[in-house]
């Protein structure tokens, strides 16, 4: 997600709406209170299969949390202010979490445990998950009686409309892309030409692409089978915008909302106040709850600054939780190991891999034997020291997560899984074959505590290979605004991608494919290999999700050995804490962190 990944019904399972988080770690450090056969255990939990459900399972209200009551304010500690709130340009981990409680769907995950492990998906402003016919190149969803916009006005198929054609239009350059290219029948960026302009010049996707016969049916028509639309709705990024209120760029700072919570105030980089919905109808919502009166946000608040208020519960501080922060790596081991800290604490296994880019669009990266250098010297330990040790992370070896079907536990090309603090040597000698000791590599870092860790060292490592390395700091709330620009300065940044739901089509797609380079879009190395184009297409093409997933494992193999253009560095765990005033506090695989929808004051 930015952050996420995703698909098909069956044999594939429930660890979808992930993002590109812009944390990480990597293995090394604490092993207390977490295990690798409990996270391994978790990661399977997360692989369940997921039902789409019916018209039944669709019909709300969600079912009462045990012990919840009514009112008060939750205090919410968030390190990174949000830089986006309409709905079609999220795909950011902590804005996705936010937007549980903000913005609605066609369709939506419900938790089926009160555990947070078990979901299934379900109709949210739709009737259904979704009907088709044949095999998935027709859906047909039908909205509901009652849902509201916050400001009173009905939701119907023309506000779905607008929410869709309003995804081709040029200023909407952060979110996800497959709905678009679905509709389209392209890949890459292709899909812009279906609708250059967008609904805002009068034009309109044909009825052969999207029809809406009536004022509730939305129906979506795709050239090849989509199987998995279900779970591509129930993503953040395809949230339902208001046509009347549709303010175009403006949105993105103050949208019209339809989930139990709206925005009373918003001072970017500052604070978010959330206040009721009095428009929301819990009837026609089987998946959030309203327990809460106001969430009050206040951004800036670093993970060490977080976790040492939440642990202090004092003041308003007792009814405080985080939805993306974790327990900071200083406090990590003393949590996990004291029985009184621990039992106010979630965790579990997220989707995401941490990857250093490498600039693929640089004339110095063209050399191979430059990118194997980076691979083999970049040192993983103090990326996962940064955050915290192995109970936040563990160190990856490719870029498909254990989350996700077709992993390979014994793929380590580079080595890191048994030599975590790189080769430096194996890496100066591939310089010096190509004539290259001493070149200057740009280092693009996040610039919050953990960045500042982590990328000092990692740059030390780099520099004993013979690399001059030059760190320049990112500001967090910006940062992958900055890195998915074409025409960056860096040489070498780091992401995180999470699958959108456990299937690497979620995930090398959107971050490998050639034809998606562009402005703000996901893959950040921009690499452009001609047989990973086509391999993605072949591979995408193929319905069995057990044989696609050996597939995309060939190609996580081929992209790490024969185009070098990323260095995987860590599988993502993550513990998070909240005061003892705190009910209804779980951790939901789906989101990937604490759920904000079940949280109430006890």
């Amino acid at each position: 997600m930015s952050r996420g990944g995703r698909h098909a019904y069956g044999a594939l399972c429930a660890l979808a709406a992930g993002a590109l988080v812009l944390t990480g770690c990597s293995k090394g450090g604490s092993d207390t209170g977490t295990n690798d056969k409990k996270d391994q255990q978790n990661a399977k939990s997360q692989q369940a299969p997921i039902k789409f459900g019916n018209a039944a399972d669709s019909t709300g209200p969600a079912a009462p949390v045990p012990g919840a009551k009514s009112g008060g304010a939750l205090e919410v500690l968030a390190r990174d202010s949000y830089a986006h709130l309409d709905p079609a340009q999220i795909y950011v981990q902590d804005q996705m979490a936010m937007a549980q409680l903000i913005h609605r769907g066609l369709t939506g995950y419900k938790a089926t445990s009160d555990d947070g492990h078990q979901h299934e998906v379900v109709g949210d402003l739709a009737t259904d998950s979704g009907t088709t016919t044949d095999g998935g190149r027709t859906w047909k969803y039908t909205l509901k009686d009652g849902v509201k916009f916050a400001d009173g006005t009905p939701i119907t198929s023309a506000d779905v409309r607008q929410s869709v054609e309003r995804l081709f239009a040029p200023f909407i350059t952060q979110g996800p892309s497959y709905l678009q290219q679905w509709l389209a029948n392209t890949s890459g960026t292709g899909y812009r030409k279906l609708l250059p302009d967008g609904p805002y010049k009068g034009k309109h996707l044909p009825d052969s692409v999207l029809s809406t016969p009536d004022a509730k049916t939305v129906v979506f028509h795709f050239a090849k089978p989509h199987p998995d639309l279900p779970y591509t709705l129930a993503m953040a990024g395809y949230a339902v915008v208001s046509a009347k209120g549709d303010t175009q760029q403006k949105y993105d700072k103050n949208p019209v909302t339809t989930g139990p919570y709206k925005i009373q105030s918003f001072q970017s980089g500052k604070s978010m106040v959330l206040v009721r919905n009095p428009n929301w109808d819990p009837r026609t919502d089987p998946i959030r709850h309203q327990y809460v009166d106001r969430f009050n946000i206040t951004f800036n608040q670093q993970y060490e600054t977080s976790t040492k208020a939440l642990l202090a519960d004092s003041g308003p501080d007792r009814t405080g939780v985080s939805f993306s922060n974790q327990v900071d790596a200083g406090n990590l081991s003393r949590v996990l190991a004291d029985p009184k800290l621990k039992s106010r604490t979630v965790s579990g296994y997220q989707p995401y891999v941490g990857q250093m880019n490498i600039n693929m669009s640089k004339p110095e990266m063209k050399d191979i034997r430059v990118r194997e250098a980076i691979a083999y010297a970049l040192p993983i330990s103090p990326f996962v020291r940064a955050y915290g040790g192995s109970d936040a992370m563990e160190v990856a070896g490719g870029i498909i997560s254990p989350t996700v079907s077709g992993y390979d536990p014994a793929f380590d090309p580079f080595g890191k899984k048994k030599n975590p603090g790189g080769d430096p040597a194996k890496a100066k000698k591939l310089l010096q074959e190509a004539g290259k000791v001493g070149m200057k590599l740009t280092f693009g870092y996040i610039n919050t505590n953990e960045g500042q860790q982590y990328s000092t060292a990692m740059a030390a490592g780099l520099s004993k290979a013979g690399f001059n390395v030059q760190r320049q700091e990112i500001p967090s709330e910006t940062y992958y605004d900055q890195v998915s620009k074409l025409n960056n300065n860096y040489d070498i940044f780091h992401s995180a991608w999470g699958a959108d739901w456990p299937s690497a089509l979620t995930v090398i797609p959107p971050s490998f494919d050639g034809r998606q380079i562009a402005d703000g879009a996901a893959n950040y190395s921009q690499v452009n290999d001609t047989h990973v184009n086509s391999e993605i297409d072949r591979i995408s093409a193929i319905t069995d999700p057990v044989k696609a997933a050996a597939e995309w494992e060939k190609l996580d193999k081929y992209l790490l050995t024969k185009v070098v253009n990323v260095v995987p560095t860590g599988y993502y765990k993550q513990v998070q804490i909240a005061g003892s005033g705190v009910g209804g506090f779980v951790y939901d695989d789906v989101i990937g962190g604490m759920d904000p929808r079940r949280v109430f004051i006890k």
